[in-house]
């Protein structure tokens, strides 16, 4: 799985709110995406607390990461792409 970032969402104290994030999948020529947001509550007394002009993509990762069931999220990518590869909902006309 690949995530990516594409935005965050930052107080006035430039703790980070919220993470928009992007995950994708890819089998052969077949690629599965997901996306979605996570919410933090920024506390810059935390240990391992990072300044936002400090973070990187790779550490906001790593947070998705643990808020989310990155389990059941490959599960059904994995799904979207055996899907891909031998459909069962067929689309088009017959004209």
């Amino acid at each position: 799985m690949n995530f990516t970032i594409s935005t965050l969402e930052r107080n006035t104290d430039d703790g980070v709110l919220v993470a928009h994030w992007q995950v994708s999948k890819a089998s052969g020529d077949n690629t599965a995406y997901s996306y979605g947001t996570c919410s933090f509550t920024p506390d810059s007394t935390a240990e391992g607390y990072i300044d936002y002009v400090n973070l990187t993509e790779p550490d906001v990762i790593s947070w998705v990461q643990g808020a989310l069931d990155t389990t059941a999220l490959e599960a059904t990518l994995d799904a979207d792409l055996a899907e891909q590869a031998s459909p069962t909902i067929l689309e088009g006309k017959p004209w």
